[in-house]
């Protein structure tokens, strides 16, 4: 998400989400320049790759940048957007072409300015090819972008310090819904000195920034300090936050209990039963836009051609997701019925062929020797990769004893100890079976949970699923003149995903998680991510 963010209800939720933030920043002004009494520990993982906002697309580095950086607009907590750096986004009559003004006086805190090529820059240096970024997909609606060669992004024009305009390939009228995802992040001039070694140690412009030069301890942790230059719509309520690394959710949680823990954004399925009774009012157990599946490879043997086809479904159908939510998750999850998240408009439970996700043990011993007709399984092995520092163990296990004892079978669980060393073998095509892939939002919009993930060369379509039919609908879906017609043409793109199953969808997941007595004011936003700059310890 992030392998584990348009429209969340945006028009029906700015009244109520209005409230609440107001409450929020009166609160955070009166606190003035001495807000926040203490630093806010909370748990996280070692991010992927350096802290690059183009090259982070994944939930430990997200944090960590979406905190150090501020970009042109940011969401609250019901996912609605809001203004950031940018003063104004406004489109010509077409949306196609669209001129972004920003505030005066934003600055890096190595004091160099936040001027229009700051994100000009940084948009060209995250869309170029040979830079190789993870996130060079979200420029692809941009006209010059290119998925293959090195190209100019011709459509970003500066027109002054202060204003820049951005020439679409095509109309997108709810582009600015986007611009609060870390790939849209400015960055300084520093940075083009040596990418690699600013990524060890980023200068931002958000609300928090690295405590020093030896901040990010790698495997562990990473200190963050609150910038106290920082003036826009997050100011912090508190000093600091401390994200550590911790290698299970069960260590996060004893620590959470022992008060060694502010904050905790995953609760651990041993702790499912209790938690809410551990915790009381501090437990939290609400919708978030994250969906949880795993992939099948397409370059192992056996589950690409109609013979793939075949296995996908009956594997799908092997797995009783009802029984396996009820008793692993204890009600923290919902089955399945689509690639995206029920809180995320646009949404529906009537997609045709969605029946290939229900629990059909006959219909699925039906499929599976159908495949074997083509081509015999014989004694190979099933398995599906995990990270076993993000809590997946028992679920893993639980589906692949679902699929091996009703397709006769072995299926067998493949624990990787980190997160970064699961997605290296995803990224390097060297798998051996399944892996787990959940995806976290990165702004709210049916589209975000489809083309970054489906899409022919997408940056996070690790398993290389190609379908002109489906890139075909979500391309028409981005050409949409509304809302709805463009929601019609993305839930027809996932009745195709229905039937290849590049990925078998499992359930939807609730975020829990919790806070200590430590600390006041915790609110978990609509991408499961606490809002930390609102949280006030002391």
């Amino acid at each position: 998400m992030r392998a584990s963010r348009l429209g969340l209800r945006v028009a029906a939720v700015v009244g109520a989400s209005a409230l609440v933030l107001t409450g929020c920043a009166s609160g955070g002004g009166d606190t003035g320049d001495s807000a926040g009494t203490a630093i806010v520990t909370t748990n996280g993982s070692e991010p992927q790759n350096p802290l690059i906002p183009t090259n982070t697309t994944e939930t430990g580095g997200g944090k960590i940048t979406d905190s150090i950086f501020a970009g042109l607009v940011s969401y609250d907590a019901e996912g609605a957007y809001e203004l950031e750096v940018a003063k104004s986004i406004e489109p010509n009559e077409t949306s196609d072409v669209w001129t972004i003004t920003l505030e005066d006086g934003w600055e890096f805190t190595n004091g160099e300015p936040v001027t229009a090529d700051s994100f000009v820059e940084a948009w060209k240096y995250g869309a170029k090819f040979s830079n190789a970024q993870s996130a060079s997909y979200f420029f692809d609606m941009i006209e010059g972008f290119s998925y293959d060669e090195d190209t100019e992004l011709t459509g970003l024009e500066v027109v002054s310090d202060t204003e820049f305009t951005v020439t679409l390939a095509t109309p997108e009228a709810d582009f600015p819904l986007r611009l609060g995802y870390t790939a849209y992040m400015p960055l300084p001039e520093v940075a083009f000195e040596d990418m690699e070694a600013f990524g060890e140690n980023p200068v931002g412009n958000g609300p928090y920034m690295l405590a020093d030069e030896e901040a990010w301890v790698h495997e562990e942790r990473i200190d963050l300090v609150t910038n106290p230059d920082y003036d826009g719509v997050r100011k912090p309520a508190n000093d600091g936050l401390s994200i550590i690394f911790y290698a299970t959710q069960d260590a996060a949680y004893a620590d959470l209990l022992a008060g060694n823990l502010d904050v905790l954004d995953a609760i651990p399925d041993s702790a499912y039963e209790s938690y809410e009774e551990d915790l009381g009012d501090r437990a939290v157990n609400q919708p978030a836009a994250i969906f949880q599946g795993f992939n099948m490879p397409y370059y192992l043997e056996h589950w690409s051609g109609k013979e793939g086809e075949l296995r996908r479904a009956a594997i799908s159908m092997a797995i009783d997701r009802a029984q396996i939510t009820d008793v692993i998750f204890q009600g923290t999850r919902t089955p399945a019925t689509d690639f995206t998240s029920p809180v995320v408009d646009g949404w529906t439970n009537e997609l045709e062929g969605a029946e290939v996700l229900d629990f059909n043990p006959e219909e699925a011993k039906k499929l599976w020797a159908e495949a074997d007709a083509i081509a015999p399984y014989g004694d190979t092995e099933f398995n599906i990769a995990y990270n076993s520092d993000g809590g997946h163990q028992a679920w893993v296990d639980a589906v692949v004893n679902s699929i091996g004892n009703t397709l006769g079978i072995k299926a067998i669980g493949k624990p990787y100890p980190t997160f970064a060393a699961a997605l290296d073998d995803r990224k390097n095509d060297a798998l051996t079976g399944g892996t787990r892939a959940g995806w976290q939002a990165d702004y709210p919009s049916l589209y975000n949970f489809l083309a970054p993930l489906y899409l022919a060369g997408a940056g996070s379509n690790y398993e290389d699923y190609a379908s002109e039919e489906f890139d075909g609908l979500i391309k028409e879906g981005t050409l949409a003149p509304d809302v709805e017609t463009a929601t019609s043409l993305y839930q027809d793109a996932q009745e195709v995903l229905l039937k290849d199953l590049p990925a078998i969808p499992l359930w939807y997941s609730n975020v829990t998680g919790g806070s200590a007595e430590t600390v006041d004011n915790v609110v978990f936003g609509w991408n499961s991510v606490p809002l930390y700059h609102q949280i006030t310890k002391g």
